[in-house]
């Protein structure tokens, strides 16, 4: 994959995290010593697939000029495209399966990119990426065995196994938010009964603080909203939190116990290292984190827990980018980065 004449500093990748709401790109050199490029925008998923796909060619392709122009190498530098991409992936065939917030449904996207940037593209899931992300060079930077949980507008995750994302036999592994936690539990956006996604999502959140608002009239978060009960968000709930706010606390207690008691059941499979939390829900600090690493430790075996550190994301806005960087370089050699 790389060029003799060059040093891993030298020699690029360009990673793009594609969301729902954002796309963003950046550059990185192979030993993950320099970024170039960055940018974000909209990703107007309701333009269709080919006005997003397009939208992320000029993105590399703006990157890649960036990244020649800064760093002073030829293009032939850039060795290729890595993609996090939302729902279910199938690697190989360079297909997005399904992914419903973009509304692509076996999509070549690698076919696309590829004739679009001129450069080898590679693909996996999102949430895969950020897990991997933050093992490179965020909070789970020295992990053998990692467990990421990403918790945003849903819950999604990651697993890595002696340093390699562990995708399963379908590609499908990590879907860590489909846990079930509660056998007769709230409803799920897929359609089960107590996943951990329909109460420790951001949305879900917002959606339990809106319910208890209906038995408590001494919470700040109307005030925090103008009186508009619709507007409160996960951060509106982190932000009454720190605050003091007696509701909004209970919230993230609440958050803290389902949280570990699935991050408990992960431990008890996987028994990794580190446990990697990042998205939204790190705002709330030490309030979510003290009760969730309590939890856990009440629910797995000790020596499971005693080994395993549990810890909030280092790189917030990027470990997507990151990791699908890593990912084409790993799926490329592969071998995890250096």
């Amino acid at each position: 994959m790389s060029s003799p004449s060059l040093s891993p500093a030298s020699q690029f990748i360009v990673g793009v995290d594609l969301g729902g709401t954002n796309i963003v790109v950046s550059s990185m050199s192979l030993d993950g010593s320099r970024l170039f490029g960055a940018q974000s925008e909209p990703t107007h998923a309701q333009e269709g697939a080919d006005a997003v796909v397009a939208r992320m060619a000029r993105m590399v392709n703006t990157t890649i000029d960036i990244t020649t122009h800064e760093a002073g190498v030829p293009r032939s530098a850039v060795l290729g495209v890595g993609i996090g991409a939302p729902g279910t992936v199938d690697r190989q065939r360079g297909l997005v399966l399904a992914a419903p917030n973009l509304k692509w449904y076996d999509f070549p996207l690698i076919e696309r990119m590829a004739a679009l940037t001129g450069l080898p593209v590679r693909i996996d899931n999102d949430a895969n990426c950020a897990t991997y992300g933050e093992w490179w060079l965020g909070a789970a930077r020295g992990g053998t065995n990692v467990v990421g949980v990403t918790i945003g507008t849903g819950v999604g995750g990651g697993i890595i196994v002696d340093r390699h994302v562990y995708h399963g036999s379908s590609d499908a592994a990590g879907e860590i938010g489909h846990i079930t936690i509660d056998l007769n539990g709230r409803r799920c956006g897929c359609g089960n009964y107590g996943c951990l996604e329909a109460y420790a999502s951001g949305s879900a959140i917002a959606e339990r603080a809106r319910e208890a608002l209906h038995n408590d009239e001494s919470s700040v978060l109307p005030s925090l909203v103008d009186g508009d009960v619709s507007r409160i968000t996960a951060a509106v709930v982190y932000e009454a939190a720190g605050r003091g706010d007696a509701l909004a606390l209970e919230i993230v207690r609440d958050t803290a116990k389902y949280l570990g008691a699935g991050i408990a059941n992960l431990l008890n499979v996987f028994n990794p290292d580190v446990v990697v939390i990042a998205g939204g829900v790190t705002q709330a600090g030490e309030a979510l984190f003290g009760p969730l690493r309590t939890e856990v430790r009440r629910r797995a075996f000790k020596s499971v827990s005693d080994s395993c550190r549990i810890v909030p994301g280092t790189l917030p806005g990027t470990a997507g980018v990151v990791g699908a960087v890593a990912s084409f370089i790993s799926q490329t050699t592969g071998q995890p980065p250096a």
